[in-house]
């Protein structure tokens, strides 16, 4: 495959105002079916739920570990790139080796890098939380900024 059509095949997609696990399944659909897909403003997604409720659990979460061996796993992200990686991850089949060249075939970025501005960035507007949610919601970025995400990667 050359390098045009490897960016013909490439889809650029914004997470602004998007719903977690909504843009989550619609991603882990489009890699299975041989795409290219880049994920910018990672941080900008949504998550549904009351907010204290939503960063309790997480809270919870994060204090599993291996008894004998923390070192062992599980392992928690803290950077949005990679928490959003990894909820896309868990939609694909992992032990299958299609999965696995899905999730390759996977970019997510915290911000716009500038190798991507100036390109059509797709909005799901459906998956849009504004249009969808009737209720409380958090942004990824805010959440993990309370179970420790320091700040911003810069490019």
């Amino acid at each position: 495959m050359t390098n045009k059509d490897s960016k013909q095949n490439e889809l650029v997609i914004d997470a602004t105002d998007a719903i977690l696990g909504r843009l989550s399944a619609r991603i882990a659909k489009l890699l299975l079916s041989g795409k290219r897909i880049v994920i910018v403003n990672a941080e900008k997604a949504v998550i549904s739920g009351d907010p204290e409720v939503v960063i309790q659990k997480y809270k919870e979460i994060w204090e599993i570990h291996s008894r004998t061996n923390p070192r062992r796993g599980p392992f928690h992200y803290s950077r949005p790139d990679l928490f959003v990686k990894r909820t896309i991850r868990g939609m694909l089949p992992w032990k299958k080796t299609r999965g696995r060249e899905a999730y390759k075939r996977l970019r997510v970025f915290i911000g716009l890098p500038p190798k991507y501005s100036n390109t059509n960035l797709i909005r799901f507007e459906e998956l849009s939380a504004e249009k969808r949610l009737r209720h409380k919601w958090i942004y990824v970025g805010e959440l993990l900024k309370y179970l420790g995400w320091k700040g911003v990667t810069k490019y």
